[in-house]
């Protein structure tokens, strides 16, 4: 009988730890070939003319891929990378080292998991199965006290449901050996250049507050465990790190129970309710399908502008409307890719109620410029700062010049 040969497709989840897919996998089978690839698609334009990648995330995720590249290594295995289509990458590795099966997270936003779908084809095509975990989220979908077209629009009733009537899971454990084909083929991981960033662009990018990988994102994690942490930074912080999975929010959520973090309640409280937030837009995408992307949301709320003013979205997008708090905060995403919500709020709202053009532009910049993009998480935001958010008690009704007198007072 032959070795079983299992191929870890690795998507968002850039980690070791509470890592279900590549534990079950080394359970599982003989040889374990972990793979990434750098989908094109991910780096081209949309139809904003903005990139679904900017050049701070891109790096981030370089620096992250080479991380668990490393990590991989030390465990007698190794991650191959490659830039290209997942569904031609993957089948061809497939054929050449006789897979029998392909791991990988499910995702839950329409682009990813048509990618899925597209790979799942492909490999049919070779008679190998595409198997798919659920791991994304703190809590998880089987655990839920209700099912997926039952969970509450409501964000405070999801919240009191799930945290009464749920648990969180126990995070699994890191592998501590995997064992893969003695000759996998030498693969190095692409140039910005590669992926398509122009020379003069690479050559001015700086970023220094945030590297990328699991070992960071858990020294990060540990410095806003600390009750005593006194930056304005709370969530912000880690999230970078949870959107390219090198963080698992079950591991954090158990972290924050372990720690001393529970002496600073209200910010104990802030962490938490961040991590809820991020499972309610995920699971809202799998009630309602692309709720998040489409212009009026459910449709059952106020019309919004679906053509931009030419004239002063341009303005609000080079940081050059003539406020200073909300040029300032635009130049500060873009050349660092970071923003704490309070921040966020501010420039959303701002764009809302001043830029005049459709919302999904203002999410599909910050898509591009934020280190921690999500699609469930930056679009379900932007949509209740447009007020067309699912759960209708938390859309916007603020002003953009409150919360920049409450950002000053908070800074101050």
């Amino acid at each position: 009988m032959g070795k079983k040969v299992v191929l870890v497709w690795f998507r968002n989840d850039l980690r070791l730890h509470d890592n279900e897919v590549l534990l079950e996998a080394t359970q599982k089978a003989d040889l374990v070939i972990p793979v990434y690839c750098f989908d094109p698609r991910y780096y081209s334009k949309n139809k904003f003319d903005n990139y679904n990648t900017g050049i701070s995330r891109a790096a981030f995720i370089m620096e992250t891929v080479a991380h668990l590249k490393q990590k991989l290594q030390a465990l007698g295995s190794d991650l191959m990378t490659f830039t290209g289509l997942p569904e031609e990458i993957l089948t061809k590795l497939c054929a050449k080292y006789e897979v029998d099966e392909v791991y990988h997270h499910r995702e839950v936003a329409t682009r990813e998991t048509q990618i899925s779908e597209r790979v799942e084809a492909a490999l049919w095509e070779l008679k190998i199965n595409l198997k798919h975990f659920i791991g994304h989220t703190l809590y998880h979908k089987e655990d839920l006290p209700f099912p997926i077209k039952d969970i509450p629009d409501k964000f405070n009733i999801f919240r009191k449901k799930i945290e009464r009537e749920s648990s969180v899971r126990k995070p699994f454990p890191s592998p501590s050996q995997i064992s893969s084909p003695q000759h996998l083929e030498s693969t190095s991981i692409p140039t910005l250049q590669e992926l398509g960033f122009e020379d003069d662009l690479v050559r001015s990018h700086q970023n220094d507050d945030l590297a990328g990988g699991e070992a960071f994102g858990i020294e990060k994690l540990e410095t806003l465990l600390d009750p005593n942490y006194p930056e304005f930074k709370n969530y912000s912080l880690i999230s970078p790190y949870i959107a390219s999975g090198a963080l698992s929010p079950i591991y954090i959520f158990h972290r924050m129970y372990e720690s001393n973090l529970a002496q600073n309640k209200k910010r104990f409280d802030r962490l938490l309710s961040s991590l809820l937030w991020r499972d309610y837009f995920r699971f809202m995408l799998k009630k309602y399908p692309n709720v998040f992307f489409k212009v009026n949301g459910v449709g059952n709320q106020k019309e919004q502008p679906e053509v931009n003013n030419e004239e002063i979205l341009p303005l609000w997008k080079a940081g050059n409307t003539g406020e200073v708090q909300i040029d300032e905060l635009i130049i500060h995403l873009k050349q660092q890719g970071t923003l704490t919500y309070a921040e966020r709020r501010l420039l959303a709202t701002y764009f809302v109620q001043e830029i005049s053009s459709n919302w999904l532009e203002g999410a599909s910049f910050f898509e591009e410029n934020l280190l921690d993009f999500a699609p469930s998480t930056t679009y379900g935001f932007w949509s209740h700062m447009a007020g067309v958010g699912t759960s209708v008690k938390e859309n916007n009704t603020f002003s953009w010049q409150d919360y920049a007198k409450k950002l000053a007072e908070q800074k101050g």
